[in-house]
This record gives C-alpha cells, sequence and structure tokens, in this order.
C-alpha cells in the first residue's frame, strides 16, 4: 500500500466546545495557552513519546497538519518541540507543506511569528461566519472583528498560504447572510476557502436542541441554494472547486488533505488520531486519560499496533468514495487494474442511476466530455467524475448506491 509520507498531529485543546463540534477535545477555559498550562505541557510530552516509538520509513515527511481542538494554543516551543521530534524519527522534507489550524484571538503577532520560523506554511483559520450572532450560536470564542485581526497579522508575517473555513446550513442563516460570508472571504483574498455544510451530531450540544432539516435550521432546499451559490460565486472569483466542500486558487491546493482523498497511508499521532499504515487503520483512544494508557502500552509493545488488515472491498470502497471527492475524479484503467473487472463492473452498476441523472461524467484521457446517453457500452478508459454543483450535491446518494452494491457484497 505504500510508505506513509505525510503525518496528521491531534492537538485537542479549545478554550470551548463549539456547539455543532463532536472532535475529540479537551476544554481548557479562555485563560489556559501552552505557555502556561501543565496540562497542555504534559499532553506534548506523552506525544513526543509517541512520535518517538513509531518506527520509521526510510522517506521523509513531505506534508504534516496540525489539527484540533485548536493548535494556535501550543507556544511556539511546544510547537518546536514537536517538530523536531518529527524531524528526528522521520525526516522532514526542505519543501514539506506544514499546516496549521488556527482560531481567531488566539494568537498574536509574536506567537504568528514563531510558528512561522518553526516551520509553519500553511494556515488554516477556523472563521465559520462574519456574523457575530451567528458566531455566538455556534458557542465561537471569537467574534467578527478577532477575524479581521487575525488575517492582518498573517498578512504581517507572511504565511505562503493560507485558508479560510466557513460553515453553511446553520441556525437561523439566511441565504443573505451566507452571500455576505462568501463575500467577506473573497474579499480577504485567501489562497484557499473550505465551506462545509453543518452535519449534526448526536452528542452535540446542537444534536440536543435540533433536528436536521426542522426550524431554525435552514430547510433542506436553502442548505442546497448554499451550495450552488458558493460554487458559482468562488468559480467566479477564480477559486477552482477542487474538492467537494474545497476551493483553492491555482496551485494553492492542500497537499495534506489530497493524501487522504487519494487514500494514500499517513501517519496519526496523538488523542483520538487515525493512522493509515501498511494497509491497517487504527484510531486512538478519544480521552487523555486513555490515550496516554495507550502510549504507555505501545510503548511497551515497542511500536507495534494491533490492528487488522483492510479487506479489498474494503479499500475499494475508501478509495471510490474518497476519490469522488475530487473534482479529478477516479482513473478506470487504475481502478481495473488494482481491483480487478469483477468489483469495477459492480461499481458501474451502482452508478448508472446516476449517470442518468446527468450527476456522473466520464473523462477521456485527451479531456473531452462522454455523452453517458449516447454510447452503448460503458467506457474502459479515462477518469470518472462527479458532476459540478449538482453530482457534488447529491453525492451522499451517489455514495450510498456504491456502498449497497458493493457492502452486500
Amino acid at each position: 500500500m505504500g510508505i506513509a509520507h505525510s503525518a496528521y498531529i491531534h492537538i485537542p485543546f479549545c478554550r470551548r466546545r463549539c456547539y455543532y463540534c463532536d472532535f475529540p477535545v479537551s476544554v481548557v477555559g479562555d485563560k489556559a495557552r501552552g505557555s502556561t498550562s501543565g496540562t497542555i505541557e504534559e499532553y506534548v510530552e506523552v506525544l513526543a513519546q509517541e512520535i518517538q516509538t513509531t518506527p520509521a520509513s526510510t522517506c521523509s515527511l513531505s506534508t504534516i497538519f496540525f489539527g484540533g481542538g485548536t493548535p494556535s494554543l501550543l507556544s511556539t516551543q511546544q510547537l518546536n518541540r514537536i517538530l523536531d521530534t518529527l524531524a528526528q524519527q522521520f525526516g522532514i522534507t526542505t519543501d514539506a507543506e506544514i499546516s496549521m489550524e488556527i482560531d481567531p484571538g488566539t494568537f498574536d503577532l509574536s506567537q504568528i511569528k514563531g510558528y512561522r520560523d518553526a516551520g509553519v506554511n500553511r494556515v488554516s483559520l477556523g472563521v465559520q461566519a462574519f456574523q457575530d450572532e451567528l458566531l455566538g450560536i455556534c458557542g465561537r470564542s471569537h467574534q467578527l472583528n478577532h477575524i479581521f485581526t487575525a488575517v492582518e497579522l498573517l498578512r504581517q508575517v507572511e504565511v505562503p498560504d493560507w485558508s479560510l473555513d466557513l460553515i453553511s446550513g446553520l441556525p437561523t442563516q439566511t441565504l443573505e447572510q451566507w452571500q455576505e460570508s462568501l463575500a467577506a472571504a473573497i474579499q480577504l483574498a485567501p489562497t484557499h476557502i473550505s465551506c462545509y455544510d453543518l452535519t449534526i451530531e448526536p452528542v452535540t450540544a446542537f444534536g440536543r436542541q435540533y433536528s436536521p432539516g426542522i426550524s431554525p435550521l435552514p430547510t433542506d432546499e436553502t442548505t442546497a441554494q448554499m451550495y450552488r451559490l458558493a460554487q458559482q460565486l468562488l468559480t467566479d472569483a477564480g477559486y477552482e472547486h477542487y474538492e467537494i466542500s474545497n476551493y483553492a486558487l491555482p496551485t494553492h491546493q492542500c497537499r495534506h488533505n489530497r493524501v487522504y482523498w487519494e487514500n494514500r497511508p499517513f501517519y496519526g499521532f496523538g488523542m483520538g488520531a487515525a493512522s493509515y499504515i501498511q494497509a491497517r487503520r487504527f484510531t486512538r483512544p478519544r480521552t487523555r486519560r486513555e490515550y496516554y494508557a495507550w502510549v504507555e502500552q505501545f510503548i511497551q509493545a515497542g511500536g507495534v499496533l494491533d490492528s487488522p488488515l483492510s479487506r479489498t472491498t474494503d479499500i475499494l470502497l475508501e478509495t471510490v468514495m474518497l476519490g469522488l471527492r475530487l473534482a479529478d475524479g477516479l482513473s478506470l484503467s487504475a481502478l481495473r487494474e488494482k481491483f480487478g473487472e469483477t468489483l469495477i463492473e459492480r461499481i458501474w452498476r451502482s452508478l448508472q442511476p446516476s449517470v442518468d441523472k446527468g450527476w456522473i461524467t466520464i473523462v477521456t484521457p485527451d479531456g473531452s466530455v462522454i455523452d453517458m446517453q449516447a454510447v452503448s457500452n460503458r467506457p474502459i478508459s479515462g477518469r470518472i467524475r462527479l458532476s459540478d454543483p449538482n453530482g457534488f450535491l447529491f453525492s451522499n446518494t451517489i455514495l450510498a448506491d456504491i456502498f449497497k452494491e458493493i457492502g452486500e457484497g
């Protein structure tokens, strides 16, 4: 399954838990910082132990992603320690993409300069909305003025790449507010914009308050309009819609996230983090106490992960379900070579209803689009893609058909 060149580092600490969040996080309050928090310092120590115990390949890391949580609660010294540990254990290429999620209001100029000096060259700014009332409804710890201050700090230290995150489908959110947020994001001119549709998870505060599709949540029709509006405004502004939820200026796609979507192997470190190594997937415990105990056992076991090999059908499902998220789609010849004709035939059968609806397109090696209504035999080469925006918009329906066909086998 190849060698991992990428690492995800989970930093679980947040000032407060947002009302839509079901990630593995630890709430430390509004005043806690890495430089003053014994809890954060202890976590960095255990995290370093896990990294040091993990068997390394002969290839250096070319992408590193600090996610959370709120990684910008780390001190620059703590970030440097984690990066130094990764460099010592695995090596880091000179042109590595080193990404870090940060929240407005959680860092100052000295701090972001320290991150930049440490090697961070890509930042993902968790904005979510440009209306104070919506930020309050979400339980975010920042306000509108913090967003503009954060962007100015990023510009001062000349971070080469920075992304801005937005959420659609929030409680009480109107189409006009969503358009306002998109316009504000475009005006700030990040190199990358992520637009996520709100998912109501049962264990969250939103899950206890709201039911999908019921007021004050926007209707399904409105959220579909929001998706189409984002696609229109962002592509008109020069952003490539390269993944269902992600837009980038040319040459500014997130290299690390493409590792996931292309189903390539990667390391995961920290509480709740997932790894995909040598056709094995493994997720660490989601609480600090259980994670610390797991690291102790991991050290005693000499860095051996006890997880089963993925089945061929599982790998196929993951490859198709992740790959179809990309505008590039999937290579039919590569799928056939890896998984064989029989499984590909079943995939094609599951896609037929979506082909009939125009949600699926086939692009030949020379770049031309095949009119599937005008051919009697399915293509054997080229790339299979979801149409934009409708194929992307109905991707859950398409993927459910695939899962039903392959999963039942």
